[in-house]
């Protein structure tokens, strides 16, 4: 989605809602049966996120039938498309969001020293032992939801005896059927990049560039790519669970040293709906939500179907060389290889 079309969706679904204005600094004091009853009466949550469409349906399906009377509704977008707006919503005290899901480390970093964006979560499920609150919520605002582990993939088809290492993908063969992610503007994309080339050769980036790959803006675009054909192989996807049970010509396998970023969410201090923000965070990270949310993505929670590893093992990017004016410099260099 563009800037444009993720305002344009939010503000119909706030007209239908019939929310917005000033919002609240947080839940209603009392019992968490108190703050469940208050969401009922508001009606209606809305989430921003950059998680997989697919996923963010099924959690509004499952957190639908588990809350009728709140309707959830969703914005999907990059963190560069959405953080910019929650940013916006906050400076003017016009909430549309409720709840706020995003991977980029340096900005969830800043926004928890700031206490800026959020309010202090209350959910009994973050209390969880099996949840290990000390190690999944930040300065008591940002919970772990999720984490994207990226894998190689590609097409059956034109791949049959499929990947083992990133190191397989330089090859002639692949010439302009290479999918790779945008990262320009994204920090975590700009850590996968750098991590790659930690990892797999301090070249490895410029190798791949010469055979001409085809750029996207999103993990999403390029798994797409590989169903149509479009691509024939990608060093980095998020596992293609649902597309290979869906019987898509694809499939996916982890490399040696698998990378990894984490999505965290916060209920914001400008929300419409501030109750049923805390009542939306506490089920998504309980055993329904977390079922909803990561087939093909690593959970929160252990033994949840679906989920490719455990969220709570893939360390934060370090935030203190992912600052903006960094993340810039790295997107024009990304840009002069992969764009001339």
């Amino acid at each position: 989605m563009t800037a444009v079309t993720i305002a344009a969706a939010a503000a119909a679904v706030l007209a239908a809602c019939g929310g917005g204005g000033a919002g609240s600094s947080g839940p209603v004091d009392g019992t968490w049966e108190d703050v469940v009853a208050a969401a009922n009466e508001e009606g209606s949550v809305m989430l921003y996120s950059s998680q997989k469409p697919a996923n963010l349906e099924r959690l509004k399906a499952a957190f639908n039938e588990k809350y009728p009377q709140i309707t959830l509704e969703f914005v999907r977008g990059t963190d560069s498309d959405i953080n910019p707006k929650v940013e916006t919503e906050n400076k003017t005290g016009k909430g549309i969001a409720d709840v706020h899901m995003l991977t980029d480390a340096a900005w969830i970093d800043t926004a928890a020293e700031s206490g800026a964006y959020s309010t202090d979560l209350v959910g009994p499920a973050l209390q969880a032992p099996e949840y290990e609150p000390a190690e999944s919520v930040i300065a008591d605002r940002f919970a772990l939801t999720s984490a994207a582990v990226f894998a190689l993939g590609w097409n059956t088809d034109a791949v049959p005896g499929g990947l083992t290492t990133p190191q397989d993908i330089i090859n002639p063969a692949y010439r302009g059927k290479i999918g790779v992610v945008n990262p320009t503007g994204i920090a975590s994309y700009v850590d996968l990049y750098r991590y790659y080339a930690r990892t797999y050769g301090e070249d490895y980036w410029r190798r791949l560039a010469e055979l001409q790959p085809r750029v996207y803006p999103s993990a999403l675009g390029v798994a797409q790519a590989l169903t149509s054909g479009e691509i024939s192989v990608t060093p980095s996807v998020q596992p293609l669970v649902t597309e290979v049970e869906a019987g898509a010509p694809v499939d996916w396998k982890l490399p040696p040293s698998p990378w990894g970023t984490p999505w965290y969410t916060q209920a914001l201090s400008v929300a419409p709906h501030p109750n049923a923000a805390q009542v939306l965070v506490d089920f998504m990270v309980g055993r329904e939500g977390q079922i909803a949310l990561n087939s093909g993505y690593a959970a929160v929670l252990p033994d949840i179907p679906g989920a490719v590893a455990r969220a709570q093992d893939i360390a934060l990017p370090q935030t203190s060389d992912l600052t903006p004016d960094k993340v810039r410099e790295y997107s024009q260099e990304w840009a002069k290889e992969f764009q001339p």
